[in-house]
């Protein structure tokens, strides 16, 4: 995964955890998630569980240029 050019992935010191929340559900995870899918659209980053990813799978796969299959 790569961040936007410019952008930058800090989001406060190290010391404060960060709370993650579901863009399509709302479900809550005080720490990253290794199973939660990410994207960047417009240049804002959206964190969905895993649940969602797994109903949405086919929608996320058909977003993806043919190079990524």
């Amino acid at each position: 995964m790569t961040s936007p050019s410019g952008g930058s992935d800090n989001r406060g010191s190290a010391s404060e955890p960060q709370s993650l929340v579901c863009a399509r559900c709302g479900t809550r995870a005080n720490a990253p998630q290794p199973t939660w899918t990410c994207s960047v659209e417009n240049g804002t980053r959206h964190y969905i569980c895993d649940t969602c990813s797994r109903k949405n799978l086919r929608a996320i796969e058909g977003r993806l240029d043919s190079a990524w299959w």
